[in-house]
């Protein structure tokens, strides 16, 4: 470790027991926040990665049946989710012969509540990345506030005050605020970025559930 590490970690190891407490909730959060950063920016990038890769199959002019009949068998998820949803309440209206019109309704709503669940998934854990950028810093002042209070209750004992009394408690305190900042700034970074790419994928699924109720609509037309 160097002069500098070394110097950190003293101060830290030195600090008062509710500083520390407070330090140790933000290296929590951190921690947290990194763990959703990363397992969320893989689960966005596979959701617009297949939703491209299906909608490449689906467009490249396959029959809509085989191809209902081949990921009917499959977990889907996606843009493959909601033409399951979509094209299986197709099948089933126009099985028992209820009408154009109630098979395209019948097919609209399933694909909508298809979007809305998959919306719904990519969208968790993002609340808490949330708290976590808007909270930190406040965590951090807390820390920094109570360090300072401690520091200057010291000096009542004492007959003479002088800079290095209160110097050590000053820098805990001080590093509360940078722990706070440091947990707060990635959250708040990767929340906004994955707040769009979430609204750009909604924007991709809505666009495929449109295109192929069209579909639907001139298949019955």
């Amino acid at each position: 470790m160097n002069d500098s590490g070394q110097f950190y970690y003293e101060i830290i190891m030195s600090a008062s027991m509710p500083v520390k407490v407070v330090m140790i909730i933000l290296i929590l959060a951190s921690l947290w926040s990194w763990l959703i950063i990363f397992s969320k920016g893989r689960v966005l990038a596979n959701a617009h990665n297949k939703a491209k890769k299906f909608e490449e199959h689906f467009w490249s002019g396959v029959d809509l049946n085989k191809l209902y009949e081949k990921i009917s068998t499959q977990k889907n998820t996606g843009s493959a989710l909601i033409f399951e949803a979509g094209f299986k309440e197709f099948k089933r209206k126009q099985t028992v012969k209820s009408g154009g019109i109630q098979s395209i309704e019948g097919s609209d709503r399933a694909m909508r509540v298809a979007l809305s669940r998959e919306i719904e998934k990519l969208e968790s854990s993002l609340p808490t990345l949330a708290t976590i950028g808007s909270t930190s810093p406040y965590i951090g002042l807390l820390g920094t506030v109570i360090g300072i209070m401690l520091s200057f209750h010291a000096l009542s004992d004492v007959t003479q005050a002088t800079i290095a009394l209160v110097a050590p408690g000053i820098s805990e305190a001080l590093i509360a605020t940078a722990m706070g900042l440091f947990a707060a700034i990635p959250a708040v970074i990767f929340y906004n970025k994955f707040s769009d790419k979430v609204e750009r994928i909604y924007a991709q699924y809505d666009a495929f559930k449109d295109e192929f109720s069209a579909i639907l609509h001139r298949q019955i037309g």
